[in-house]
């Protein structure tokens, strides 16, 4: 009878735990995060998802990958999701458009292009003038890593399309394997794919875009104006989320942060993440304080403009907004 009892009381208690679990998952507000492309350039993101700092501001992440900045924006006009992470041109395409509901940027996680230029044979001594009489794979046209990348070769003097044959006619996921199949000369690869393709004897990482380029507000955190306004607590608690998981980054040693983010590349070895995140450190790839002002705004403008991709950009008030950034630092050092 003891022995029954005891048991009785196994069970209960561990039916409490468990109902306690479920009460407590459904009382965080489900997002649905979608971003352009899955790549250790966006740590802070996955160290907030494997610190649980999400899920401590009460928000509970669906993340899902894109595939590129017009896929993301299309899912979240259609409302497929809630936030998408992606280049900030992806809004002002849109508001150019006259939607009624644009989608406005409320955090910048990077600041730098994170792709790397990829040859096909080692090359420690090289200049973006060896891109000339070559190809490249460049990316979507309109797309942030082409406009960037032309961007470069502009400053140096070369003429897409004249001097540097750069295709546009792989889609963004798929130049990887492309590339490996012999298509073009060189491409352009985020990581950990482009140290992935050293390690396979695919290609090899002869420059960082995003050194050559410098300051870009790269990718961003954009929502429809519509669910902002209906929502402002759970942008404040995403945006809350991401700027402590920026702090902790920032003050962290690189191996240490590889070992969080590992379960986001389960094929990687922690070695060869430590020595990744070192690198966009040393690029000091990610912008601290997630704050997208109206000069870096216009400077994506400008590059825009260059691309030749729109005449003018979109009001700046219209589509940014620095608020939750702000407020999130505010929030944290309190």
């Amino acid at each position: 009878m003891k022995k029954f009892i005891s048991i009785l009381i196994v069970v209960l208690l561990i039916t409490v735990a468990i109902t306690g679990c479920n009460e407590k998952t459904s009382d965080l507000e489900n997002i649905r995060l979608i971003e352009v492309t899955h790549s250790i350039f966006y740590t802070p993101q996955y160290v907030a998802i494997e610190m649980g700092l999400f899920e401590k501001q009460g928000l509970n992440i669906e993340l899902t990958n894109g595939g590129g900045a017009d896929k993301c924006m299309a899912a979240l006009v259609s409302g497929e999701a809630d936030i998408a992470f992606m280049g900030p041109e992806a809004s002002v395409y849109v508001y150019l458009q006259g939607r009624d509901d644009p989608a406005v940027n409320f955090a910048q996680l990077t600041q730098i292009d994170g792709s790397f230029i990829v040859g096909r044979e080692e090359d420690n001594d090289f200049t973006i003038d060896k891109l000339k009489g070559h190809t490249i794979l460049g990316g979507r046209k309109g797309g942030m890593p082409l406009m960037a990348l032309e961007y470069v070769l502009k400053q140096n003097g070369l003429i897409p399309g004249v001097d540097v044959d750069v295709r546009t006619d792989v889609q963004f996921d798929m130049m990887a394997g492309a590339f490996a199949s012999g298509e073009a000369d060189y491409t352009t690869l985020f990581e950990p794919l482009a140290s992935s393709f050293e390690l396979q004897g695919n290609g090899y990482v002869v420059e960082s875009v995003g050194r050559l380029a410098g300051y870009i507000p790269y990718t961003c955190y954009s929502a429809l104006g519509s669910y902002i306004e209906n929502n402002p607590a759970i942008i404040q608690s995403f945006s809350d989320a991401l700027y402590e998981a920026m702090v902790w980054v920032q003050e962290s040693e690189a191996m240490e942060v590889a070992e969080v983010i590992l379960p986001q590349f389960p094929e990687s070895d922690v070695e060869f993440l430590a020595h990744i995140v070192q690198t966009y450190k040393d690029l000091e790839a990610w912008n601290p304080d997630l704050v997208l002002g109206e000069d870096g705004y216009n400077r994506l403008i400008d590059i825009m403009r260059l691309a030749g991709e729109i005449e003018e950009g979109a009001p700046y008030s219209e589509i940014q907004t620095p608020d939750f950034a702000i407020k999130a630092k505010e929030n944290y050092e309190k």
